[in-house]
């Protein structure tokens, strides 16, 4: 991770020079402003104790016209040095929050583009902490650390010009005393930085595992795990301790160090500055050799800017642990934005048709009720309309998830349109695997999948999900009302049809008993409700889709006896004139299909109708009849 810094620091100085150019250069020079204003009190001291003081101890009287107007000087670089200081901060604060809410945004939106494959090899905590914890180191790199750097290297760079045209002699007595300084935090940032990216790739860790029991607390606590479950969290929570303890303990050592550092530096400065004094000795600064000794005011804005140069190294080094951080934090960010998107070549749309008054079909811009592929050829130049029926084949189709992991092996289903489709076979055997291949959340690895006659490579991933009703046997119900709900799965849908298809899956009285009927809130996953219940609303919000397709993954799996009788009824409206492909463990749920496919290891053993298969008296006999039993 550490050898990519440079171009994670250079795509972040892009990313903002893109974005906030202007605020970036106004900011700079008011820190430029702020750094120099710092710089000049040493020499507004000089000027103070050497040309108004001293003659004072002398004369008896000061020369009120010199001090006036070094003072008027130096309250308006003060004020001036003030309001740079307001405006910057104020300019790295809304930088700062824009940046944030951009780096959410394009992350959230490049997510939204992923394919599924990329949530089922990645924790959900996991990818939060790259919306929390890198975020916000970000935010500390770029609205801290980035201006204290800054600050720090213009007030080192000022400091030691400074410095010449006082003495060289003593410039250089500091400058050794500086390198040596630098070298020590050097190490003691080095150390600590290792600690402060492992103390992020911990945190990530932690939350992900935190996440994964707070969501599982239900199996945690039917099984009796809490105990496991919290050794696991103590070990995860020691690591994070463990690592942000050394992080912080060198982050936090650097500044007491290098602050005792310069305070040797001031102490050596005086005596030696001292020595000058009261010898005589004759100055030596950047304007050459000086006929007069050391003057006091010398020394003692000298002894400022070793100071404050001490001061800027050791905030300089406190900074890099920051930096570090921020940068590991913003790889980890850039990586999730930079993840490619789910590829898509699909050309053929879908579309609202109707028939013209000759027959033909054509494209429609209203809601008609029929639906159309527009598959555009590209060799005549023309576009054809085919109407959406729902007739799938599947030939000869082999998938892998992984090249050593074959799933799937020469699989050829054809669905007619309107039929269903029954998928049985043992857990792992690639039901769910077959149907997701049709949404294309994965691609195959040989044959062909063909919509009513099109290619599925060919079609709009989008079209081609729009095209299809899904019910899964995990029901997802997202905050918001019982009717935004239902409303999901058409976001046209107005509430009276949005009602219907509750009717139609025979949600509607269960949902009608609710607080505040369809408008009851749900949040945590609609956990308020039966898991029957939630699964009805997941069937409605599939009802309100009104696709040709549909595709039913276990789907009463999570319904008792009676409440799956209550919905059959509704659910035989639902598949009515569409091509329904259903996988169940419950045989008595499939007996009507058209087609009942079974699977083995990815292979299709038998396939028929019901009563065919009971006649051949192979393994669906044997699983009807109770021979054996699903594995």
């Amino acid at each position: 991770m550490t050898e990519r810094k440079p171009d994670t620091a250079s795509k972040l100085l892009r990313y903002l020079f893109s974005h906030y150019c202007k605020e970036l250069i106004v900011a700079l020079i008011c820190i430029a402003i702020t750094a120099l204003t710092m710089i000049s009190s040493s020499a507004f001291l000089e000027r103070i104790i050497d040309k108004c003081i001293i003659p004072a101890m002398a004369t008896g009287s000061i020369d009120n016209r010199v001090f006036f107007r070094i003072i008027g000087v130096m309250t308006g670089v003060f004020l001036a040095g003030v309001a740079a200081s307001f405006i910057y901060a104020r300019i790295m604060a809304i930088v700062t929050q824009r940046l944030l809410h951009d780096l959410r945004t394009d992350m959230f939106r490049s997510m939204e583009r992923f394919p599924v494959s990329y949530f089922d090899t990645h924790l959900t905590g996991e990818i939060m902490s790259r919306y929390t914890n890198d975020t916000d180191a970000a935010r500390e790199f770029i609205g801290h650390s980035i201006p204290t750097i800054l600050n720090s290297i213009l007030m080192l760079t000022s400091s030691f010009i400074l410095m010449l045209t006082y003495s060289i002699w003593l410039t250089i007595v500091v400058a050794v005393c500086a390198v040596g300084m630098l070298l020590i935090a050097r190490g003691l940032s080095a150390k600590g930085s290792k600690f402060f990216v492992k103390q992020q790739q911990d945190t990530a860790l932690h939350e992900g595992y935190t996440q994964e029991m707070i969501n599982g607390q239900k199996v945690v606590k039917v099984f009796c795990h809490e105990q496991a479950g919290k050794d696991g969290f103590d070990a995860l929570n020691e690591q994070l301790y463990d690592s942000g303890s050394k992080a912080y303990s060198f982050g936090n050592s650097i500044m007491p160090i290098l602050m005792n550092l310069g305070h040797f530096i001031y102490v050596l400065c005086a005596v030696i500055g001292g020595i000058m004094v009261v010898t005589g000795a004759r100055n030596l600064n950047i304007y050459g050799m000086s006929d007069a000794s050391v003057e006091i005011g010398v020394i003692i804005a000298f002894l400022t800017l070793s100071r404050s140069l001490a001061e800027s190294i050791g905030q300089f080094a406190m900074q890099v642990p920051m930096v570090i951080m921020g940068l590991a934090g913003m790889e980890r960010v850039f990586e999730l934005i930079d993840t490619p998107p789910e590829t898509d070549e699909g050309y053929v749309m879908l579309v609202n048709a109707r028939y013209d008054a000759d027959g033909n079909l054509t494209e429609s811009d209203s809601r008609t009720g029929i639906w159309a592929w527009k598959h555009y050829h590209k060799a005549t130049d023309t576009t054809t309309y085919v109407e959406l029926k729902g007739d799938i084949v599947l030939s000869h189709v082999d998938f892998a998830y992984s090249s050593d992991k074959q799933v799937l092996y020469d699989v050829s289903v054809h669905a007619e349109a309107g039929q269903q489709i029954a998928f049985v076979g043992a857990t792992g055997a690639g039901k769910t695997t077959i149907t997701n291949l049709i949404n294309r959340f994965y691609d195959i690895a040989d044959g062909k999948i063909r919509y009513d006659g099109i290619n599925i490579n060919k079609i709009k991933k989008s079209d081609l999900r729009r095209s299809l009703q899904v019910v899964l046997q995990d029901t997802n119900l997202f905050t918001g009302t019982v009717m935004d709900n239902i409303r999901y799965g058409r976001q046209d849908a107005t509430d009276e049809e949005c009602i219907e298809a509750a009717r139609l899956a025979n949600a509607h009285d269960f949902i009608t008993r609710l607080p505040e009927g369809y408008n009851t809130m749900l949040k945590a996953n609609g956990t308020q409700l039966s898991q029957g219940q939630r699964q009805l609303i997941s069937i409605a919000r599939a009802a309100v889709a009104d696709a040709p397709a549909m595709i039913l993954d276990e789907a009463t799996s999570s319904i008792d006896t009676r409440t799956e009788a209550l919905i059959q009824d509704g659910m035989d409206k639902l598949m009515k004139g569409r091509t329904v492909f259903v996988i169940a463990h419950r045989l008595s749920t499939v007996r009507n299909s058209d087609k009942i496919i079974v699977l083995d290891h990815g292979r299709i053993i038998e396939q028929g109708t019901h009563d065919e298969l009971l006649s051949q008296k192979g393994v669906y006999y044997k699983l009807y009849t109770g021979a054996f039993e699903l594995e």
